[in-house]
């Protein structure tokens, strides 16, 4: 099973913050990191999972009604003396971009890095080619999976770059798969590959050798900091047998 890192390491540091991100790029054997962005007022790209900042920092309203100078005056509560604050994706390029799969001469080597683009509620005008054109600026997009529940975002990306790797949010893997089969019969021939499936972790719904061409990357919401987890453990045998190859979760480091 291929474990992810679900907003960097979520359950043990606040989410979606550069400590994170920082505490799952040093976890040996990690696959990956997923991530969250949106646009701020004057179409900055920060890195947060809630269309609105009040249950992570001390602010209130959405991301989209504040500039990115509005945004670096919230705080986001640590439990330490120094707050942190919602990165940019370019802080966090700078921070991750040395350990991704681009960097590294053996293929086996580095992590990979998945992009949601929170763009189901809001769309974003715009958010696509920005991110394509940080990411080729950075010169990392051979690490990089692109995701979304709003299938207009993943077509928009295909359109940008006709290599780009992609995966299909919803709830349940059958939702999952008849959307990709959706997109991938308006974008025709050029897919490097079958679109990903990536479910919530225990809504696989349809046998697995109806989807046993496709990576499956089940995400699971669970515990986040500062909550107490929960003590168990999952278990990642079922999940295998129901189809699944990887792993969104709070609490990579326990698994690896």
């Amino acid at each position: 099973m291929n474990i992810w890192a679900h907003r960097g390491c979520s359950q043990c540091y606040p989410e979606n913050t550069i400590t994170s991100f920082e505490k799952a790029m040093k976890i040996p054997g990690l696959t990956g990191i997923e991530l969250d962005i949106q646009l701020t007022k004057d179409g900055e790209i920060v890195v947060i999972h809630d269309e609105r900042v009040d249950r992570t920092t001390d602010g209130i309203g959405f991301v989209r009604n504040y500039t990115l100078k509005e945004l670096k005056t919230l705080h986001i509560h640590t439990g330490k003396e120094e707050p942190e604050h919602i990165p940019t994706m370019k802080e966090v390029l700078d921070l991750l971009g040395p350990s991704l799969k681009r960097y590294i001469n053996d293929e086996n080597s580095g992590i990979m890095l998945n992009i949601e683009l929170k763009t189901g509620i809001y769309p974003y005008p715009g958010i696509e080619q920005k991110i394509s054109d940080l990411v080729h600026k950075y010169g990392v997009e051979d690490a990089i999976i692109y995701s979304s529940f709003y299938a207009e975002s993943l077509v928009r990306m295909r359109s940008i770059d006709p290599d780009v790797t992609m995966g299909v949010l919803d709830s349940r893997v059958s939702d999952c798969m008849y959307k990709a089969i959706g997109i991938e019969a308006l974008l025709g021939d050029g897919l490097k590959s079958p679109l990903a499936l990536h479910p919530a972790g225990y809504h696989m719904d349809i046998p697995g050798d109806r989807f046993a061409d496709r990576t499956v990357r089940a995400w699971f919401g669970g515990h986040l900091y500062p909550e107490k987890p929960t003590g168990g453990r999952m278990d990642l045998d079922m999940l295998a047998a129901a189809g699944v190859t990887d792993v969104f979760i709070n609490e990579p480091e326990k698994y690896v």
